[in-house]
């Protein structure tokens, strides 16, 4: 029985993996300190410091805007203080899993934009590869610095019922949400800081010092002391408070594409004192938008001749364009695959089934058994696109069966996985109730530099029974404690 006072309205559903209580009900030995620490406090305390926390958010100017909303409107990104922590057995398995992933996935963009042996040895499909929409032939044949494709990687997990953790998808293109981790370690320590005293935690404040090291590891050549800036869409853009915040960590400019502009294939940005060398741009605008010249004619968010400098050597882009092929969720069905290919390894962290709508047979299993399938678009991020076969009606699930057929290669399904739960403080009931949580995880690949985030985010699904848990769609996030022993 659950006899701590702040939970004495919880509901442990032992049908779900819950993080905190198992299934007699006993705290987890990973929490009961924490526990103990809560057990003098009532609800009312802690509605208290949750207000507490949403005052340091609010003053932090930690925010997000949802594209869906009809206008642009910055909403405080939702964080439960309630923290998540991970033991350091278990941290070692998911670091040593998603570096070998980046590893992998980085061999894996080269070869396919060189020799391309994982198609002659029939391991990738061609049609896959050059059916993809962020396959670019423009990178053809042409190496960045280091060989290094994929310098910012985020691999989102789950934790399922069987306790394992499993690869829901890898994230190269823009992976964000890496500034809502220190958000939520810095409004957690105001608002509990005599719970740190408690336990030894890795410290999550040191990604920004890591990753402008890894910007200036992977400068061009002849460069002595590069200029790295951060490339931005501007104020509109859901992230621009991590845009913002990585700039101002990381002591490196915050640009939009009308700050640069390209003269002899060299990169420029317009400053007080007039025009200074670009080196390294850690870009966050897709391939599509990054020069006019090239990709869209109508982007202004790019800057003309940028890729021109790129392609000659002069300026190093992070992430390197198209590396959005190998996030393409049609490829990672073949992670497993790719990992025995290029590292002679077996994959440290499992991959979940995963049934492709291109395949005659995979799709002939999905139009049969969409109500226990999840549907999701190869090409989307945020939550975006998404169906969960049990959550629709009938005419729902026809409606989705269309769509599928009118596009096979825009969809995979996967089966309905039991996100495990944890926690949360839900300000509507003023109590704590069971969500489900996932995590993203944050990789740095640079010269000589492999650096994973000791901790990540943990995002929440707020919404009763949701198994989405983007920000986009209505989701929070927790402080991720990895322990040090």
């Amino acid at each position: 029985m659950i006899t701590n006072p702040i939970f004495s309205s919880y509901q442990n559903n032992t049908a779900l993996f819950d993080e905190i209580f198992d299934k007699n009900h006993k705290v987890r030995p990973t929490y009961q300190k924490i526990l103990d620490l809560y057990k003098d406090h009532s609800i009312q305390d802690f509605a208290a410091l949750n207000e507490k926390a949403k005052a340091s958010f609010f003053n932090q100017g930690i925010t997000f805007q949802v594209y869906s909303d009809e206008k642009a409107q910055e909403k405080i990104f939702p964080f439960d203080l309630f923290p998540r922590i991970i033991e350091a057995k278990e941290w070692e398995t998911i670091e040593s899993g998603v570096l070998q992933r980046c590893r992998a996935l980085n061999k894996f963009l080269w070869d396919i934009y060189h020799n391309r042996n994982i198609i002659r040895d029939g391991v990738v499909p061609i049609e896959l590869i050059n059916s993809s929409g962020n396959y670019l032939k423009d990178m053809m044949n042409f190496t960045p610095p280091n060989k290094i494709y994929n310098h910012i990687s985020g691999t989102d997990l789950i934790k399922h019922s069987d306790g394992k953790y499993y690869v829901l998808e890898d994230n190269i293109r823009c992976p964000s949400g890496v500034s809502y981790v220190v958000g939520n370690r810095n409004a957690l320590k105001r608002a509990l800081f005599g719970v740190f005293n408690h336990y030894e935690i890795h410290n999550v404040t040191d990604y920004s010092e890591n990753l402008l090291e890894m910007l200036e590891s992977v400068k061009p050549q002849n460069v002595d002391s590069p200029t790295c800036v951060i490339l931005t869409p501007g104020v509109y853009n859901s992230a621009y408070y991590e845009h913002q915040f990585l700039a101002k960590t990381s002591g490196i400019e915050l640009v939009e594409g009308r700050d640069l502009f390209v003269e002899n294939d060299f990169v420029y940005m317009k400053t007080i004192y007039g025009p200074k060398r670009v080196d390294v741009i850690y870009r966050r605008i897709d391939d599509d938008f990054i020069d006019p010249d090239v990709f869209n004619k109508d982007s202004v968010l790019g800057v003309k001749g940028l890729f021109s400098a790129y392609i000659n050597g002069n300026v190093t882009l992070a992430n390197a364009p198209g590396t959005g092929v190998a996030d393409d969720k049609a490829i990672y069905t073949y992670m497993p695959e790719i990992i025995r290919y290029y590292l002679k390894e077996e994959p440290i962290l499992n991959n979940v089934h995963t049934y492709h709508c291109s395949k005659p047979d995979d799709l002939k299993y999905i139009l049969e058994n969409i109500d226990k399938l999840v549907i999701k678009p190869v090409d989307e991020a945020g939550g975006y696109g998404i169906s969960i076969g049990s959550k629709l009606t009938k005419d729902e699930i026809e409606k989705v069966k269309i769509v599928i057929k009118e596009n096979p290669r825009k969809y995979i399904a996967q089966p309905i996985m039991s996100l495990s739960v944890h926690a949360t403080y839900i300000e509507d009931s003023s109590s704590f109730e069971q969500r489900h949580v996932d995590l993203r995880t944050y990789t740095l690949l640079g010269q000589d530099q492999e650096f994973v985030l000791k901790g990540g985010l943990t995002r929440v699904a707020l919404k009763k029974g949701n198994l989405i848990v983007n920000s986009s769609q209505g989701g929070g996030s927790k402080d991720t404690w990895v322990l040090k022993k």
